[in-house]
């Protein structure tokens, strides 16, 4: 099959197209053919070596976190899905690969796509909405009449987490262009600051969740906003303690984890707030509760390129840019 291949660590490392056996199918699995893949920034994360001490991805590896496709086998053991199935999924770390014509998916993390959605479309959702969903239903635990600041909100999280935090009945407010700024109020936003001009910490106070995606500066500064007893949860770093206890890291490791998140625990526990590092999960539960939102409406994807699937690196590289509104998808068949 066709697929694209990370053959070194490295920023400047382009991805190979090449020709590699389809996947190997596990009695739990189902084998997807590939119709649509998004490309999201922790697939150029994974690719410069930035995750190599949590996510060991032995060279060359098929790199992609999100499909949209049709079921063409299914292992012994399968029993929810069946050939011909169209169906969408985040697959499994250490089992990605989606930036290919095949992939083969543990059954459990796999739903079936929702009715009203293009393949391109479905491809855009499972990492987001799985991020969104477990940051602000799982863990936040969002309530109506409750605050949510949500970082970069014309992002592939943010357009999916503001309509998220909104159909929980929050108030929600984001940063964005002013460029962006209508997209993210037709999104719910309720309150927009321009990140070019205005700083958030001197607008935002009393907040109950932060949902922070931004550099380490950002995240101190989002402390700040919350209430006591309010909560930061952020995807992009520092891991803490926790995430080394989930994952079952090795002790020298959750050392590192610890080092790297102390500053920022401390501070949280200073201000009687909550900091956690979320490293989202795959879910078929959890995406068949996403597929009912979309199919009642409640919740739409945004889409900014779709680009041919032999584009694939122009289609990193526009991601790695920052200047994407949604998500980027890539059309494989």
């Amino acid at each position: 099959m066709k697929a694209f291949v990370v053959d070194r660590y490295g920023k400047k490392e382009r991805l190979r197209a090449a020709d590699v056996p389809a996947p190997a199918l596990r009695e739990d699995e189902v084998l997807i053919e590939v119709h649509a893949a998004a490309v999201n920034l922790v697939d150029a994360k994974i690719r410069n070596g930035e995750f190599k001490l949590i996510l060991p991805y032995r060279t060359p590896f098929v790199l992609g976190h999100d499909v949209a496709g049709v079921v063409v086998r299914v292992g012994p053991r399968v029993r929810q899905f069946t050939v011909g199935d169209e169906v969408y999924a985040r697959p499994d770390d250490l089992r990605i690969g989606t930036f290919a014509e095949f992939v083969a998916v543990k059954e459990s993390s796999v739903a079936l796509k929702p009715r009203n959605l293009t393949m391109e479309e479905a491809a855009s959702i499972p990492l987001v909405g799985l991020t969104a969903w477990q940051a602000l239903v799982e863990r936040a635990r969002v309530e109506k009449g409750q605050r949510v600041f949500i970082q970069a909100g014309s992002g592939g999280v943010g357009t999916f987490a503001i309509q998220l935090a909104k159909h929980l009945g929050a108030t929600v407010a984001t940063t964005a262009s002013a460029g962006n700024a209508a997209l993210v109020k037709r999104l719910g936003a309720d309150v927009v600051i321009d990140y070019k001009k205005d700083d958030f910490e001197a607008h935002l106070s009393g907040y109950d969740v932060v949902l922070n995606s931004q550099d380490g500066q950002t995240l101190e500064k989002s402390l700040g906003v919350l209430k006591p007893g309010g909560r930061l949860i952020s995807i992009s770093g520092p891991p803490d303690p926790r995430f080394a206890d989930d994952i079952k890291a090795p002790w020298p490791v959750k050392q590192v984890m610890r080092a790297l998140s102390f500053g920022v625990r401390r501070k949280a526990q200073r201000l009687q707030v909550g900091y956690s590092f979320l490293f989202m999960r795959a879910s078929g539960s959890q995406l068949r509760q996403i597929t009912a939102l979309i199919e009642s409406g409640a919740i739409r994807p945004v889409i900014d390129k779709v680009f041919p699937f032999e584009s694939t690196n122009d289609a990193l590289a526009y991601v790695e840019s920052g200047r994407a509104k949604g998500k980027v998808v890539i059309k494989v068949r």
